[in-house]
């Protein structure tokens, strides 16, 4: 494919924001070129998967507006559906309680989300790395040769070390820059409930983070962990940590103990919340690059899927002379930014008691298991709230 010298729209990464953006755009009239540098859209896996019911994201983000993708797609890209999630402290005593969702086949699923988009219109190169972004330039190379595209707009989906966040000043600043390092196995043979969701809790296997089991169907299941490096013991890397907790851990252990691993699937997810700005005159970012992430539970398809519509919108607005740019950063946190806000806040006073197995389990013991659900969705109870920080405060 010879792309055309200009775009209204250039969107960089076609994940589920990337993909939601030109979607969105291209539905708007403007002429979208979608780049990846994957060579097969959706692999390698990017995460875990889950991906709640759209009454859950609604009922977390009330005045979002949420993308037709996120409520409706193919049963093929459902691996499971879950009913229960699961909360398991450093003392085992389990709470749960009623969640609805589905365990995606993210490969089938980004693929089915870059298909409507190029159905809508945008254009799609694949195995296309972008190697510098100046101006409203673009330049990119890969299976179809070196190219550079100008563009009116610049839509940076390209993860949390985006290079188009980098070079229109977006990036976090260093100092403030936190962010969770993920490791995760695909398994097959393993014993586990088919339609719940378990995480659990523990310095000894999880160091400011949580490890987590996600159905898969028929014996399978993704297992992994998310730490923070700056709370792991000198030393011991994010793989040691899964690989006890998958052998140790007294409650996995045994739905593990003959687990065969398929896939293994790594990366870092940024948890400290947006950076000030979201938006140039002629570039914005979205999903990872931005930080749209619940900082609780490391959840990123359904923000990154709102705010990629409100991207796409706003692009092919700015295109048409109608709006600026920069009107996207109020947009996006008018729908969901004191959620997101509130999330990072949630995480920063459970870093306190996740220090201490002991202080997890006195917290864990007095929550109930619906404000635990409120908690998970980044939402902190008042009553929780203050008994966190009284937890905080007695440490010794």
């Amino acid at each position: 494919m010879i792309p055309k010298a200009s775009y209204d729209v250039i969107v960089v990464g076609a994940g589920p924001a990337g993909s939601t953006a030109a979607l969105y755009a291209a539905r708007n009239g403007a002429s979208v070129l979608l780049l990846d540098k994957k060579r097969e859209i959706g692999s390698p896996i990017q995460c875990a998967g889950f991906l709640p019911d759209a009454s859950e994201v609604k009922a977390l983000l009330p005045d979002a507006e949420l993308p037709e993708t996120l409520k409706n797609y193919p049963d093929s890209c459902v691996l499971q559906h879950i009913k229960t999630q699961r909360i398991i402290p450093p003392n085992c005593n389990t709470k749960e309680f009623a969640v609805r969702g589905t365990v995606l086949d993210r490969r089938r699923y980004d693929q089915f989300l870059a298909e409507q988009a190029a159905t809508a219109g945008a254009e799609l190169m694949v195995k296309t790395r972008v190697t510098k972004v100046e101006g409203t330039t673009v330049e990119a190379s890969g299976i179809f040769g070196k190219h550079t595209i100008k563009a009116k707009a610049i839509i940076g989906a390209d993860g949390p070390n985006s290079l188009v966040a980098k070079s229109k000043g977006l990036s976090w600043k260093p100092e403030s820059k936190e962010t969770s390092v993920a490791i995760e196995y695909q398994v097959r043979n393993v014993d586990i409930d088919p339609d719940a969701l378990e995480m659990y809790f523990g310095k000894d296997y999880v160091p400011g983070g949580y490890a987590w089991i996600f159905p898969e169907g028929e014996g399978r299941a993704n297992v992994g962990i998310g730490i923070r490096s700056g709370m792991a013991e000198k030393g011991v890397s994010a793989k040691e940590y899964l690989h006890r907790f998958m052998q140790d851990h007294p409650l996995a252990a045994p739905k593990l103990k003959n687990a065969i691993i398929m896939n293994v699937i790594a990366g870092i997810i940024p948890v400290n919340g947006a950076p000030a700005k979201t938006a140039t005159e002629d570039s914005l970012i979205v999903g990872d690059a931005a930080g749209h992430i619940i900082a609780t539970n490391g959840g990123g398809i359904p923000p990154a899927m709102i705010a990629g519509k409100i991207a796409g919108e706003t692009a092919a607005e700015f295109a048409a002379g109608n709006c600026r740019l920069e009107e996207y950063d109020r947009r996006w946190r008018a729908q969901f930014g004191p959620a997101l806000e509130t999330s990072v806040q949630a995480r920063q006073i459970m870093d306190g008691v996740m220090k201490s197995d002991a202080l997890m389990n006195a917290a864990f013991k007095f929550i109930s298991p619906e404000q635990m659900k409120v908690m998970q969705c980044g939402k902190l109870p008042g009553p929780v709230k203050l008994g966190l920080h009284a937890l905080s405060r007695g440490k010794k």
